[in-house]
């Protein structure tokens, strides 16, 4: 049984090397995705650095679903020179969380050229798990995660500041889910300043929207 398994796991990935077509591709990549098999993780990642999006995105949902063993293959051979394929691999430590990823997505929120690299990274902060963190570790990794969102809060795009709103409001979450509720004040004083100054109205919208919620939680 396991090795028809194997077998059929090897024949989903072949269609993805043979895949002659951008139809073809994605359809070979939903396949393989959908096997929800450790073998499938090296092609998922090479689909990500494809000129397809479509297929890319089926292959971060792949990836996404298969979880945490994903994570170690994913930073190994991340592509520094293919913005691209890097802002779906941020897509897929943002969808896992997992806190092996937080350096890399703090590097990437903060400095990368990339908007979509940055606005990426920035939501995955939102998302970082730290129940496998010591209780002592997580305080100071909360306060790591909010100060460097409030430096993507002052991003040039605003799609980034955007995202940063969406992560600062998860933080919130997570704050209350540790009794970490010592940062919430500094959370809603940002988020005021946004709904109030930024320049674009989309941004204050979604700033007084998070507020709101957390405003009605505390």
């Amino acid at each position: 049984m396991t090795q028809t398994l194997e077998t059929s796991v090897q024949q989903l990935i072949n269609a993805v090397n043979e895949a002659d077509s951008a139809v073809k591709l994605l359809q070979a990549v939903q396949k393989l995705a959908a096997a929800q098999s450790p073998e499938a993780i090296p092609t998922l990642i090479q689909v990500l650095g494809f000129n397809n999006p479509g297929a890319a995105v089926a292959a971060t949902e792949g990836l996404i679903n298969l979880g945490e063993i994903a994570i170690a293959p994913l930073m190994k051979n991340l592509d520094d020179y293919n913005y691209g394929a890097r802002a779906w691999a941020l897509r897929v430590f943002a969808g896992i969380g997992d806190i092996r990823a937080l350096d890399l997505l703090i590097s990437a929120a903060t400095t990368d050229f990339s908007l979509s690299v940055r606005r990426a990274a920035t939501k995955g902060l939102g998302n970082i798990q730290l129940s496998s963190l010591p209780p002592e570790d997580i305080a100071p990794t909360q306060e790591k995660i909010f100060h460097t969102l409030c430096l993507t809060i002052q991003d040039g795009e605003w799609v980034v500041r955007y995202a940063s709103i969406v992560a600062l409001e998860n933080l919130t979450q997570s704050l209350k889910a540790f009794n970490n509720n010592y940062l919430i004040p500094q959370i809603i004083e940002q988020l005021t300043l946004l709904s109030q100054k930024d320049d674009e109205i989309g941004v204050q919208t979604r700033a007084k929207l998070a507020l709101t919620k957390i405003k009605q939680e505390v």
